[in-house]
């Protein structure tokens, strides 16, 4: 995987917590996309400016090293209380700082530009530097303490300063130093007030907060021993953070951190990958279950009987075919004919599913989801399942306007029930042609008219011929038509079946496998986004 600039990082965690979005804890999420704003914020104000903050706690000395680096007593001192209520900012090369100090919040009444003061022409090497004296993180008022939560998350380097009694002071470290544990690059630990110490305690002490930062995931910091009073320490700071402002990376240092540790804590959200596939047998099971709570075997046994009822009409006696038609049809009493419903307004009449029917379907909806979601996360699993029993509750609806939208092929009329019919109708014809005839010659007989000349085949008479060979025909061809129509509904109750399957399958394609797979696979692009992101 090859590792992105700040921008492509920042365009990857920006991906990630989109897909995130809705799926993972909003404590993992929100402080991502305030990632991604803050960072697009920072690169947008001056890059040739280093903002540099000064903290610590109540009496460590903080402002009157503040004062040291400035050259100036611009910060008040004190020694129990607090005395820095508001931030102050010591600029050098103030010109195109104002919207960066701005963004900080830092108000006009508390800047200095550095320059116009002490170092016109920025012979110490620090034109670039905005040096932040913060108040007191331990202050009582709560005021304090928020803003110095606020500008922590803002500024590019760190400068926490300490004193030999509070150095290992739990508040500080857990609250501030151990979150910046991606930020060693940009952290900067000083030992304030060592002359107060014999060198051995100060070696001890310097020990001491090193492994704790090293606890603390700041092995990488730069730890500094100071004395204000003695000026120890304070040129090693200084050139510290010269050092800082000649590089011009301490931003982007700082965001890459900021980065790293938002994209973690949506990959830690994210879990394990599951396995976003489902199998052959998963989806055969998932719509032989739907496709029976839907009544398929319903309709495709509706199909077969009005085929047979349909050819038997079209091709019985014309005397006795029109008895048929007084059953209803198996296909309109269903609703499920198309010369009659339009598919997108109308609902079938199918009988609702049965609590066998509905518990095998969401049994298997639950099983297809069980498979996908194995070895999962568990916030994978949940968003899985999740979209399961969403998935369930739309089901019912979008079963029936599958199959009401499926041509079941029943109102096509075969070519050869147009010639069976004509043939019935033809035999018909035949049968009242020699009844008449027959009838003819009994009223004469009746009457006792001579009888005219019968002509006669083989000794039979034509009339009787015609009757009985009209009666034969139509008798042949409805037995024929019978066992053609009994074939004809089996092929189309077949095709039915195949084409209501096929839509059954596509709607548990689109309600339940989809969306399923849709979790997994943007859990997936998170933990793919966040690992670019984290480079």
């Amino acid at each position: 995987m090859s590792r992105l600039d700040l921008p492509g990082r920042l365009r990857a965690l920006d991906g990630a917590v989109h897909a995130a979005r809705g799926r993972l804890d909003e404590t993992a999420v929100g402080p991502a996309q305030t990632v991604v704003a803050r960072a697009a914020e920072r690169l947008r104000l001056s890059t040739s400016h280093t903002v540099v903050a000064l903290a610590g706690p109540t009496g460590s000395g903080k402002s009157s090293l503040f004062n040291a680096i400035c050259g100036l007593d611009l910060a008040r001192v004190g020694v129990r209380r607090p005395t820095t209520a508001e931030p102050l900012a010591c600029v050098w090369e103030a010109q195109g700082a104002g919207p960066l100090l701005e963004w900080l919040g830092i108000s006009r009444r508390h800047q200095v530009a550095h320059e116009s003061v002490l170092d016109p022409q920025g012979a110490d090497g620090l034109g670039g530097l905005v040096l932040l004296d913060l108040p007191d993180h331990d202050s009582t008022t709560l005021a304090h303490r928020l803003e110095v939560d606020r500008l922590v998350g803002l500024v590019d380097v760190f400068v926490w300063v300490v004193d030999p009694q509070k150095y290992a002071d739990a508040a500080l470290h857990g609250r501030y130093l151990r979150p910046l544990a991606a930020h060693g690059g940009v952290t900067v630990v000083v030992l304030n007030q060592v002359d107060r110490l014999s060198e051995p305690e100060r070696d001890t002490c310097l020990a001491d907060l090193r492994r704790i930062l090293a606890g603390d995931g700041l092995a990488g910091a730069s730890v500094l021993a100071t004395s204000v009073r003695s000026g120890e320490g304070v040129d090693r700071l200084r050139e510290v953070l010269r050092t800082a402002v000649s590089r011009r990376r301490a931003a982007e240092e700082r965001l890459a951190g900021d980065v790293t540790s938002a994209a973690q804590r949506l990959l830690d959200a994210a879990g394990t990958a599951g396995e976003a596939s489902v199998s052959r047998r998963d989806r055969a099971a998932l719509v032989d279950s739907l496709a029976d709570a839907a009544g398929v075997p319903v309709v495709v046994s509706a199909v077969q009987r009005s085929t047979v009822r349909r050819a038997r009409a079209a091709t019985g006696w014309p005397v006795t075919r029109w008895l048929g038609r007084l059953r209803p049809d198996p296909v309109r009493r269903l609703r499920l004919d198309r010369t009659t419903v339009d598919p997108e307004l109308v609902r079938s009449s199918l009988p609702e599913p049965t609590r066998v029917q509905r518990a095998r379907a969401d049994a298997a909806v639950r099983g297809l989801a069980d498979a996908v979601a194995d070895g999962a996360s568990p916030a994978e699993v949940g968003l899985v399942h999740d979209a399961a029993s969403r998935a369930a509750g739309e089901l019912p609806d979008r079963l029936d306007r599958a199959v009401v939208a499926v041509d079941l092929g029943v109102g096509r009329r075969p070519l050869w029930w147009g010639l069976a019919g004509a043939l019935q109708w033809a035999a018909f014809a035949v049968t009242l042609v020699g009844l008449g005839w027959l009838g003819f010659l009994w009223v004469l007989a009746w009457l006792r008219v001579p009888d005219p000349p019968t002509p006669e085949w083989h000794g039979w008479p034509w009339p009787t011929l015609l009757l009985i060979g009209g009666l034969l025909v139509s008798l042949l061809v409805a037995l024929l038509s019978r066992v053609a129509a009994a074939a004809a509904g089996r092929r189309r109750a077949g095709a039915a079946r195949r084409r209501l399957n096929a839509a059954v399958a596509g709607v548990a394609e689109e309600v339940v496998v989809e969306p399923v797979l849709a979790e997994v696979q943007a859990m997936a692009s998170v933990r793919e986004q966040a690992r670019l992101a984290r480079g």
